[in-house]
């Protein structure tokens, strides 16, 4: 399987939040040139509870739950099919974190909704054993539904912004580049920020900022660390327009207040601290329950999963040997009939108002 073969993967659950996550995957697949592929999973015990139709009574009935399963598909491929993309679709059986992180194998990208509540979102978010953004083998975008107070965002058809949390462990340098490679894609700006620990009388700092002289110096050093990781980076897209920010304090805060005028936030994923530390930290606390732009997520798995010396990560999910679906378990391709364009308009409408056909 080569890069080109190695396609897009959006989960949906029926949920609106999983319908826009299809509206966003479709978008950039049509973009990019790659294929898209559709995933619906659902857990019999759990499946009631979740953000299927109304219509499922009868507890352990998989054959209903499957009818519902396509008839989701149908609707996400319709909303795909709207922006002129072909869609292929599989049902997930079981436990989905683990099927997920088993498929991230096979794609260049997985993107899911979020704030879901006992759907899709929450099973693969939710927890730090399995958490999707932290052990998948490809990157992974989380793309908002509402903001904290209930306000249904607004996605643009094209990105002109893109924020990336950049620190020098190889999680983070692996998200700068994918975020300069995405910033270049779209012809969009790309700006680099960097957290440091907070010292008494800083606020945020940026080229030509101000402040006491030790702030000044700390800061200076931290903006000449920066400009070491970004040289490589314009060298390589000379066109590209770059900001670099510091800023000290909470990198969730940082972030958070950056998605505000961004299109796109890119951050790594390891577990610890810094930006890094972002994606396994309290639910509460963390950039992907607040973040109001999508949120483009380089797990740990995939930074270490090429790794054959220390310090090597890979060029591209291409780099990460795909799995056949055969030895998946849970996993079914399914080909479903595309719903009607009005379903597809139906739901466009309540994702977001502000869509213009």
């Amino acid at each position: 399987m080569t890069v080109n073969e190695k396609a897009i993967l959006v989960g949906v659950d029926g949920s609106d939040a999983s319908y826009k996550a299809t509206w966003w995957a479709a978008n950039y697949a049509k973009h990019a040139g790659l294929t898209l592929q559709i995933v619906c999973a659902y857990s019999l015990p759990s499946y009631a509870a979740v953000s299927f139709d109304a219509t499922y009574t009868a507890m352990g009935d998989d054959n209903v739950a499957h009818t519902d399963a396509q008839e989701i598909l149908s609707k996400a491929k319709a909303i795909a099919d709207e922006q002129g993309v072909e869609a292929a679709t599989l049902i997930v059986t079981g436990d989905p974190s683990s099927v997920f992180v088993e498929l991230s194998r096979n794609y260049n990208l997985i993107v899911i909704g979020n704030r879901g509540k006992g759907g899709l979102a929450e099973r693969l978010l939710g927890t730090t054993s399995s958490s999707l953004p932290a052990y998948a083998y490809c990157p992974i975008v989380v793309v908002p539904y509402t903001d904290d107070d209930g306000n249904l965002m607004h996605l643009n058809n094209t990105i002109t912004s893109v924020v990336v949390g950049s620190d020098e462990s190889k999680w983070g340098l692996k998200a700068l580049d994918i975020a300069a490679e995405f910033a270049h894609q779209w012809g969009a700006k790309l700006t680099v920020m960097s957290a440091v620990p907070s010292f008494g009388g800083m606020g945020m700092f940026a080229s030509g900022g101000s402040g006491g002289a030790e702030a000044n110096s700390i800061m200076e050093s931290y903006l000449e660390d920066l400009d070491v990781r970004i040289a490589p980076i314009q060298e390589r897209f000379p066109d590209l327009v770059i900001a670099k920010s510091v800023v000290p304090g909470s990198a969730v805060t940082a972030l958070t207040e950056a998605s505000h005028n961004s299109d796109v936030v890119v951050v790594g994923s390891r577990g610890r601290g810094g930006f890094t530390g972002l994606i396994l930290g309290s639910t509460s606390q963390g950039l992907l329950q607040h973040s109001v732009s999508p949120v483009y997520v380089v797990p740990r798995k995939y930074v270490e999963a090429a790794e054959s010396r220390l310090d090597t990560v890979p060029a591209s999910p291409a780099d990460v040997k795909p799995k056949s679906l055969d030895d998946i378990s849970g996993v079914q391709e399914v080909s479903v009939p595309t719903a009607d364009a009005e379903a597809a308009h139906a739901i466009e409408a309540t994702i977001d108002p502000e869509h213009k056909a």
